[in-house]
C-alpha cells in the first residue's frame, strides 16, 4: 500500500472508530486523558504496521484488539498503579448515566469488557469470544454475572416485576 493510501485509510479509521476505541480504552484505564493517549498510540501503530485488512469488520476487530492490548499494557505499568486516582469530570453525563457508568467501571475487567463490547459496541457473544480469544460460553457466563452484579449495585431495574 502506498503511503498516501495508507494515510487516507488511517484518516478514515480515525473518523470512523475513534469514539469506540476511546470508550473501550476508558473501560480499562478509567481516565479520559489516558484513553485518548491510548487511542493515539493505536492509530500510530496502524500507520507503522500498515496491516492489510480483508474487510471493514476485520479492520475494526484489529483496532479493538490493539486497543485492548495497549490498555492492558498501560494498567500494568508501575506509574499507572501508583498514580493518585483522580476523579474524572463527568458533568457531560446525565446523573443516571453517570451512576450506571460508575457501576460498570467498578466491575472487574473480566466482566467490564464483555459488558462494554456487548452493549456499547454491539458485538455478539461469539464475536466477543473471538476478540478476547476465549470460549463463547465463558463470555455468556461473564455477561450474566456482570448483569447480576450491576443489578445488585444499582438496586434492580424498573422493568423487573
Amino acid at each position: 500500500m502506498h503511503s498516501n493510501e495508507l494515510i487516507e485509510c488511517v484518516r478514515q479509521a480515525v473518523i470512523k472508530y475513534s469514539d469506540n476505541l476511546r470508550r473501550l480504552a476508558f473501560t480499562y484505564v478509567k481516565s479520559v486523558h489516558s484513553a485518548e493517549d491510548i487511542v493515539q498510540d493505536v492509530f500510530l501503530t496502524y500507520l507503522q504496521k500498515a496491516p492489510d485488512f480483508d474487510s471493514a469488520e476485520h479492520e475494526k476487530a484489529w483496532l479493538l484488539r490493539v486497543t485492548i492490548n495497549k490498555s492492558r499494557n498501560v494498567i500494568k505499568t508501575g506509574w499507572y498503579r501508583s498514580r493518585l486516582k483522580l476523579t474524572e469530570e463527568r458533568g457531560y453525563l446525565l446523573p443516571e448515566q453517570s451512576e450506571v457508568l460508575e457501576a460498570v467501571l467498578s466491575l472487574a475487567e473480566k466482566y467490564r469488557l464483555p459488558i462494554h463490547l456487548y452493549y456499547y459496541e454491539g458485538y455478539s457473544i461469539e464475536e466477543i469470544a473471538k476478540l478476547l480469544d476465549t470460549n463463547p460460553a465463558t463470555v455468556g457466563t461473564r455477561l450474566a454475572r456482570a448483569r447480576g452484579l450491576l443489578r445488585q449495585s444499582l438496586g434492580g431495574f424498573e422493568d423487573e416485576a
